[in-house]
């Protein structure tokens, strides 16, 4: 059995590599030991599996068919020996990580640093940027998205519920009074910021139904913590994750309003592509950073 299999991973590596030469370097194998395992393969099946020149190498019919059922079951003995291994194991490797640039500078990053104490075999490629990552093209292990899963092609698992969080400067409440209705905010001076999804139409919750609220300001800025400064010093209205309001609101340079009807239901999601096998450094991460911000949980 175990010289069958050496056989069939012989023949996928060759193909993955483009060639005997390619595969012998890339696994550290011998050319002519790769050679012939693929013939005692194609031996043994009575068929060629590939068609070999000095310049190309192609499957035959019976070759593509193989070689889709036979790559397709190493990929599944690999994710099993990886399965039982990750169980007694400790996380080890690099570890790619994708999360918003302000989150995570004030609020994710001690979870995460946390996590580098706690198994100091894992390496981590911490990428903290405010654009769509595309995990499988930039072969991002694991992103923390404040939103809800809208890729099909991806998993999904909620660490903690995030919330918004309106409001202005004491001075300007003085100067305008305190809004009783999200409608109120269409004639009140607000911070635009470009980033937040409906940029200049904030969404709000009224009897259970989402409304949208056109609002207009001195000031649009593609930076949440500019829109806090700005609002902070008086120029509008602003709209923000409760992790950066919280600071200003505990010194009282913000006074939250139409707390009644913000919306709620958004969630921090740490999320993958979609594999047979979750490595498990990338198990461990997720597991510790729910376990994080139920000890820690966000204002």
């Amino acid at each position: 059995m175990t010289q069958d299999l050496a056989r069939i991973r012989a023949f996928v590596q060759v193909f993955d590599s483009g060639g005997f030469s390619a595969a012998a370097r890339q696994h550290g194998r011998s050319k002519a030991l790769l050679s012939k395992y693929v013939t005692d393969l194609e031996d043994y099946l009575g068929v060629r599996l590939m068609n070999r020149t000095t310049r190309k190498l192609s499957l035959t019919e019976a070759g593509e068919a193989y070689y889709r059922e036979a790559s397709a079951l190493l990929q599944q003995l690999d994710d099993l020996d990886a399965t039982i291994t990750d169980q007694t194991a400790e996380p080890r490797g690099l570890l790619r990580v994708s999360a918003p640039r302000n989150f995570g500078e004030s609020t994710l990053a001690p979870a995460i640093y946390e996590y580098l104490a706690k198994y100091p075999k894992v390496t981590l490629d911490l990428r903290l940027e405010d654009r769509y990552v595309d995990l499988v093209d930039e072969g991002i292990d694991v992103a923390l998205r404040i939103s809800t899963l809208a890729d099909s092609s991806l998993i999904a698992r909620k660490i903690a519920d995030m919330h918004v969080v309106v409001g202005a400067a004491p001075d300007l409440l003085k100067q305008h009074g305190t809004p009783k209705h999200p409608e109120d905010l269409r004639h009140l001076p607000c911070i635009i910021d470009v980033n937040l999804q409906g940029q200049s139409n904030w969404r709000f919750i009224e009897d259970g139904k989402t409304i949208s609220v056109p609002v207009n300001g001195p000031l649009r800025v593609n930076s949440p913590l500019a829109a806090r400064q700005a609002a902070v010093m008086g120029l509008g209205f602003v709209i923000l994750p409760s992790y950066l309001a919280e600071p200003a609101v505990v010194k009282g340079e913000l006074v939250p309003v139409l707390a009644d009807f913000l919306p709620t239901g958004q969630t921090l999601q740490a999320v993958y592509p979609h594999r047979r096998h979750l490595a498990g450094k990338v198990r461990a991460l997720i597991d510790h950073l729910v376990a994080w911000f139920q000890s820690h949980p966000v204002s």
